[in-house]
């Protein structure tokens, strides 16, 4: 086994506040002991139109590039130069936000990129429209220089519409499918993650028994999604697929959908919570574990638990990272803002990060032990009195923000 081989195999999947599983950051330490042969050191790089924005082709990434060297360990993986996203950032000072206030102290590094979770954190419980104190202040954050990066488990095309109507720049990155893909909100290519075929074919065996089984391509229309019986899948994620019809390809068996060079970006299994905790067991006990990172995200008022299937090493936290780093931010220059338990990795990497005061107990309990901060519930626009308070903080200490216009380069 070669050093890459090893260091590949020895990185655990996402944590879930259970008491399995490493940190980010020790996943990190473990990458710098297999720098023999070329191995990987570190974890690679660092869900409006107003702008139009055109791209160079997407490019495969190069361990030979420092912006990318965790591209082998992942698979297949591609990104364009930080030109792409055309923005100059103000550096104000940003600040922590007070649990029980709502206000923010005491900051060292300015706010200069922050990435926010949709479901959970974004949006209310029980909408799917954006509030307008929430679409406000992601407009304002822009405004004031700051890159606005969505986080989110779901697909791109489930996420951009979102969006649409809000007035935010076409080159706002989106990082998408947990983060396996990473494009603007206009549509262009950014970076992304594939799932191996033969992999995937081996986790239908496994986990399908578990709840109900999809995969995801990064592909538009129909075949996006693949699952065998839409009218079997688990009655916890009707409307999710009636919301994605679409996009939909029933393939039975699964296998046949995943055809060597075909790969998917992201899987999906889902269920009761009970039963995904068990699937997860599973998994981690299985031939597949080196070959797959799983994610577990979970709605206990709906007895709903998603486990998110993705390349090895991929998260939210890895995705954030490789974008801060092309567009030369600092983590600690980095606010994260999250809800839930896929959102771990990128709260772990961000120097600033925030945990909405709808998270689970366990999770809200683990962020006092990490010192994260806590907002306001998504349904009280949390998201909005993080950023609010962020642009104030700056304007008193250094006068009125400055307002960048986006700088699109072809």
């Amino acid at each position: 086994m070669t050093a890459r081989q090893h260091n590949a195999a020895m990185i655990d999947r996402h944590w879930m506040g259970q008491a399995f599983g490493r940190t980010l950051s020790q996943r990190r330490l473990l990458d710098q002991r297999a720098t023999a042969g070329g191995a990987p050191v570190g974890l690679g790089s660092g869900a409006e139109d107003s702008v139009a924005l055109r791209t160079n082709a997407l490019h495969r990434a190069s361990l030979e590039d420092k912006a990318h060297l965790c591209a082998e360990r992942v698979g297949k993986s591609c990104a364009l130069p930080k030109t792409h996203f055309g923005v100059q950032h103000a550096t104000p000072p940003g600040g922590v936000q007070n649990e029980s206030t709502g206000t923010l102290e005491g900051m060292h590094s300015p706010v200069r990129l922050v990435a926010i979770d949709i479901d959970g954190t974004l949006l209310p419980t029980f909408s799917q429209s954006i509030s307008s104190r929430n679409a406000k202040a992601l407009k304002a954050a822009q405004e004031a220089g700051i890159t606005v990066a969505i986080a989110t488990g779901r697909r791109t095309a489930y996420t951009a519409p979102l969006f649409a109507e809000m007035g935010l720049r076409a080159n706002t990155p989106l990082i998408t499918s947990n983060g396996a893909v990473t494009r603007t909100l206009g549509g262009d290519a950014v970076d992304r993650s594939h799932m191996e075929a033969r992999v995937a074919r081996g986790i239908c065996g496994l986990l399908r028994r578990f709840g109900a089984l999809v995969f995801t391509f990064d592909r538009p229309g129909r075949g996006e999604l693949v699952l065998e019986d839409p009218d079997e899948a688990h009655e916890r994620i009707t409307l999710w697929i009636e919301a994605n019809r679409n996009a939909i390809e029933v393939v039975k068996p699964l296998e046949n959908a995943l055809r060597d060079g075909d790969d998917p970006v992201q899987g999906m299994v889902a269920g009761g919570l009970s039963a995904m905790k068990k699937a997860e067991k599973a998994l981690k006990a299985s031939v597949w574990a080196p070959s797959c990172e799983c994610v577990r995200t979970e709605y206990p008022a709906r007895d709903l638990a998603i486990l998110d299937l993705l390349p090895p090493g991929v998260s939210k936290g890895w995705a954030l990272e490789r974008l801060a780093k092309r567009l030369e931010i600092d983590r600690k220059e980095t606010m994260a803002i999250g809800d839930n338990w896929n959102d771990v990795d990128m709260l772990e990497w961000a120097g600033q990060s925030v945990v909405m005061g709808n998270a689970a107990v366990e999770l809200r309990t683990m962020a006092k032990t990490h010192g994260w901060k806590q907002a306001p519930p998504n349904d009280e626009d949390g998201v909005a009195v993080v950023l609010e308070n962020v642009l104030k903080r700056q304007t008193e200490s250094r006068g009125r923000p400055r307002h960048w216009a986006a700088m699109t380069r072809n």
